[in-house]
């Protein structure tokens, strides 16, 4: 995994033509550390090598918090995700040459870094509402960059930028998706399957049987699907492993219902468990 050195431009150049400002939508260019368009809005680049382009407050429990990225950042680089990240680089390397990787929901940008080492002419934009997981984004990747963005709103990147899309346990906007891929672009979602962690019960918020039908009905007016294949292991996870993967995901905020909370901590050994995940791929309709 490439990580990013001391003294590495946050933003490389090839994602700042990329970018538009989020105010009035022109291109933008880099001063010192500093995104700013010709009318004069501005943006400061973080010290840990990410832009916010927000204009406005994201509502409480939006974003992932310090403690939910934490917990995934340690899940991650033990390896247990690993065979989706894997899968992802695979059909990059398949499917891009060059161009733009725009990772909608990037969290840390750890899949993201795995495609780019895939893919060693294509660059990588990591987009996610919290600027907690961005700080790691922007340093995952020496040809990563990373924008603070609510991906609900029309994205601040240009049209038809973009060579591959993941979308990786995030929020889906199938509009903005198909505005900034290219003609011949590839859209990749990675969703997690109903068997997904079911060992551990109502620890983690279960993934219903029409999720398919609803990730069709999400895409199916401007994207066709071109492959589909699902990604699946059994695992042993020891006991802080399991804390780590009820606590990064959304089940973190319902910790405190039913004794869950309780239940968690109870657990003293390493229990089996089932991870599953769909890799579905999606070509845009002219």
């Amino acid at each position: 995994m490439n990580a990013r050195v001391s003294g590495h431009d946050p933003l490389p150049p090839a994602i700042v033509r990329s970018l538009r400002c989020s105010v009035c939508g022109d291109p933008v260019g880099v001063t010192e550390r500093t995104v700013r368009c010709d009318r004069g809005h501005s943006f400061d680049v973080a010290k840990q090598g990410y832009v916010n382009l927000l204009h406005a407050r994201i509502p409480a429990g939006t974003a992932d918090t310090a403690p939910m990225v934490a917990a995934r950042a340690d899940l991650l680089s033990s390896g247990v995700y690993l065979p989706l990240a894997d899968a992802l680089a695979k059909v990059a390397s398949e499917h891009v040459e060059n161009g733009m990787v725009i990772d909608a929901g990037a969290g840390t940008g750890y899949y993201l870094a795995h495609v780019l080492d895939a893919v060693p002419a294509a660059y990588g934009l990591a987009l996610d509402v919290s600027a907690v997981a961005l700080r790691r984004a922007a340093r995952a990747h020496t040809r990563a960059g990373a924008a603070v963005w609510n991906l609900w709103e029309p994205w601040p990147v240009a049209d038809s930028c973009a060579s591959l899309i993941l979308n990786v346990f995030a929020p889906r906007n199938a509009p903005q998706f198909h505005r900034v891929l290219t003609e011949d672009g590839l859209l990749v979602v990675a969703t997690p399957n109903p068997g997904h962690l079911r060992e551990l019960g109502d620890l983690v918020i279960s993934v219903d049987s029409g999720k398919d039908a609803r990730l069709e009905d999400t895409l199916g007016e401007r994207f066709t699907r071109a492959d589909r294949h699902d990604v699946t292991q059994q695992v042993t996870l020891a006991p802080a492993r399991i804390r780590q993967v009820v606590e990064m995901g959304p089940s973190a905020h319902h910790l405190h219902r039913d004794g869950r909370r309780e239940r968690l901590d109870a657990i003293t050994g390493p229990v089996d468990v089932t991870t599953s995940f769909s890799v579905t791929l999606y070509r845009p309709v002219s």
